[in-house]
């Protein structure tokens, strides 16, 4: 795995454990928003990926 791969788990993974934080806070609306950037991240980096090998 290369650095950038790690970051972008990383960054998934902070915003998966910031949406639960949200959520058991009782902001139930703003931990689904930030739950939906974690698809949308690992999406962009396999795009980002993808173009790089071409």
């Amino acid at each position: 795995m290369k650095l950038s791969d790690i970051m972008i788990l990383m960054a998934a993974f902070v915003s998966f454990i910031f949406s639960v934080y949200l959520w058991f806070d009782g902001q139930q609306q703003e931990g689904i928003y930030v739950g939906l950037w974690v698809p949308s991240i690992l999406a962009g980096g396999a795009y980002i990926k993808q173009m790089s090998k071409q």
